[in-house]
C-alpha cells in the first residue's frame, strides 16, 4: 500500500484551495495548491474516533469487554445484550479549547428475553468559520472597499446513526451488529456519504470480562461530491456573461469528489472485577485496537499494522459514587519519546439516574490543543412492566 494523505489533511487543504487562498490574495500571496485524493483513509471517521459516555472516557476507552449499558452501540454492540430496562443517554464534550464540539445521544431497548435493540446519533461540528469568497473583487483583482460585510460564515460538520442490534448467545456469551451511516459537510461546498457496519462479540464471566470488536467490518466507502455553483464569486465576467467562479479568479482548479476506503480496525479487550467488601468493586480494563490503514504518526506500528492500547480502572462505593483513571493512549513521538495521554473522572448514580464527568489531554502532552471535558447523564426505565424478562 503507498503512502496516502489523511482525510482530514485532504480537507483541510480543500478548505485552504476553496477558501483560505482568497485571504491570501488580498495580499498578492496566492500560492499554487494542489490536492491529492487518496482511495485509502487512514482517518476517515476519525470524529467517532474520541467514544462516547465520559465513564468510558474517564477510564481511557478501555470498554470494549466492561460496555453494558445503551453506549455499547458505539463500544461493543454484543454489550445492548446486558440491558435490563429501556435506557437512553447524552454526552457533550468540547475540543480543542472548545472550537469541536461533540454531542452524542442514544436509546436502547430490550425487545424479549435475549435480543436488545440501540440506535446512537452522533454529531461533531466546527461553527462559524468564515467564507471570504465574495469579500473578492474579482473585476478590480483585490479587496472591497468593505470586506467585512460580505463575509459570511458556514459549519463544517460530521454525524453519524447508528442502528444496533444484540443478542444472548450460548450462556454467557453476547454477540452484536450495529449498522452506521455517516454524513459529512463542508457547508454548501462539499458533502460526504458513508456506510458499514461493526460486529462485537463479548464474554462475561463472573469476575473475568472479554471482548471483541471489528470495527467497519464491511469497510466503510465515503463517497464526497463537490458542489462548485458554491465557489462563485458575486459579480458577471463579461466574457462570459456568467457568474465569475473559482478558476477564474484564482488561477487554480476546484477538486473533484472521490470515494474513499476506511479499512477495519480490530478492538480487543478484557476487564476484570475485584470485590471490596460487600457494596464495593474495583473494575479495571485493558485494551489494544489494531488498524491496517498504515498509521505511523504517534503510534506503535510494524508497516501497514498499528497498535493502539489503552487501559483503565473504577473504584466503585456502594453503586452510587465512582472515580475513575485511565490512560487513552501510549504512543511515540518525535522529538518527546514516550507520549502517555491521562484521563480522569468521576460519576454518580442516584437510583436510575446516573450523571459522569472525565477530563483529560485530548491532544497529548506533545499537542497545545487544548483539555477535554466530558459531561454524560445516563437514564434507565427501571419499570417492572419494561423489565427483561430473564432479568
Amino acid at each position: 500500500m503507498e503512502p496516502v494523505q489523511t482525510v482530514l489533511i485532504a480537507v483541510h487543504r480543500f478548505l485552504q484551495a476553496a477558501l483560505c487562498c482568497c485571504l491570501a490574495g488580498m495580499w498578492g500571496l496566492v500560492p499554487p495548491t494542489e490536492l491529492h485524493a487518496q482511495r485509502i483513509a487512514k482517518y476517515g471517521a476519525d470524529f467517532l474516533a474520541g467514544g462516547v459516555g465520559a465513564r468510558a472516557l474517564a477510564m481511557g476507552g478501555a470498554h470494549v469487554a466492561l460496555t453494558q449499558d445503551v453506549s455499547s452501540g458505539y463500544w461493543n454492540p454484543a454489550g445492548l445484550g446486558m440491558a435490563v430496562y429501556p435506557e437512553f443517554a447524552y454526552m457533550h464534550a468540547e475540543r480543542f479549547a472548545g472550537v469541536v464540539t461533540f454531542d452524542y445521544a442514544g436509546a436502547a431497548y430490550p425487545i424479549n428475553a435475549t435480543s436488545t435493540v440501540g440506535f446512537s446519533f452522533f454529531r461533531s461540528g466546527v461553527n462559524d468559520i468564515k467564507n471570504t469568497l465574495n469579500a473578492w473583487d474579482a473585476e478590480r483583482n483585490q479587496p472591497k472597499p468593505d470586506p467585512e460585510s460580505h463575509i459570511t460564515s458556514f459549519s463544517a460538520a460530521d454525524m453519524a446513526f447508528f442502528v444496533s442490534y444484540a443478542r444472548r448467545w450460548r450462556g454467557r456469551y453476547y454477540v452484536g451488529v450495529s449498522a452506521k451511516i455517516v454524513r459529512r459537510s463542508i457547508g454548501d461546498f462539499a458533502d460526504a456519504w458513508g456506510y458499514s457496519f461493526d460486529i462485537g462479540v463479548q464474554h462475561r464471566g463472573k469476575r473475568f470480562l472479554l471482548g471483541l470488536q471489528l470495527q467497519d467490518a464491511s469497510t466503510m466507502l465515503q463517497s464526497w461530491s463537490v458542489n462548485p455553483s458554491a465557489f462563485n464569486i458575486d459579480g458577471t465576467n463579461p466574457s462570459t456573461g456568467n457568474p465569475y467562479t473559482f478558476e477564474e479568479v484564482f488561477a487554480q482548479e476546484l477538486p473533484t469528489g472521490e470515494t474513499f476506503l476506511v479499512l477495519p480496525v480490530a478492538r480487543l479487550g478484557s476487564g476484570i472485577i475485584f470485590p471490596v467488601g460487600l457494596r464495593n468493586a474495583l473494575t479495571v480494563g485493558m485494551d489494544v485496537d489494531v488498524a491496517f490503514d498504515g498509521q505511523q504518526a504517534n503510534a506503535f506500528s510494524v508497516g501497514d499494522l498499528s497498535v493502539h492500547p489503552r487501559a483503565g480502572a473504577e473504584f466503585s462505593f456502594s453503586d452510587v459514587l465512582a472515580l475513575r483513571a485511565g490512560i487513552s493512549r501510549i504512543s511515540s513521538t518525535r522529538g518527546y519519546g514516550l507520549d502517555i495521554v491521562p484521563s480522569v473522572g468521576a460519576g454518580v448514580r442516584l437510583y436510575a439516574f446516573a450523571i459522569d464527568y472525565g477530563f483529560g489531554d485530548f491532544g497529548g502532552l506533545a499537542s497545545e490543543l487544548g483539555f477535554s471535558h466530558r459531561i454524560s447523564v445516563h437514564f434507565s426505565l427501571e419499570q417492572e412492566s419494561l423489565r427483561r424478562a430473564d432479568k
